[in-house]
């Protein structure tokens, strides 16, 4: 078992930056791809980007890609999702995930950390 928790969500204006992190306790942090993920009122969750076991490889949906910025820290079991010039349309719960594999489902969940950016 992985368990996952988020923190650093919070009310930031647009233009604004925010960081999340995501803490992991159980198993080997460096042996999971983590992933971050969001959900807007009413919208399907998406894939905002995800990063590999080392940290050498990442991933960024079209929409954040140039504002957002995932990197991981092993030693600390920790990943983060730095988030620059924030839109209104960057509001949503941010979740992070971990996976063994590239092309496994994401098995492991955090609760979620609210994000809302005003305009």
């Amino acid at each position: 078992q992985v368990q996952l928790v988020e923190s650093g969500g919070g009310l930031v204006q647009a233009g604004g930056s925010l960081r999340l992190s995501c803490a992991a306790s159980g198993r080997t942090f460096s042996n999971y791809i983590m992933g971050w993920f969001r959900q807007a009122p009413e919208k399907e969750r998406e894939l905002v980007g995800r990063i590999s076991w080392s940290g050498s490889s990442t991933y960024y949906a079209d929409s954040v890609k140039g504002r957002f910025t995932i990197s991981r820290d092993n030693a600390k079991n920790t990943v983060y999702l730095q988030m620059n010039s924030l839109e209104p349309e960057d509001t949503a719960v941010y979740y992070c995930a971990a996976k063994v594999g590239w092309s496994a489902e994401y098995d492991y969940w955090g609760q979620g950390t609210q994000v809302t950016v005003s305009s």
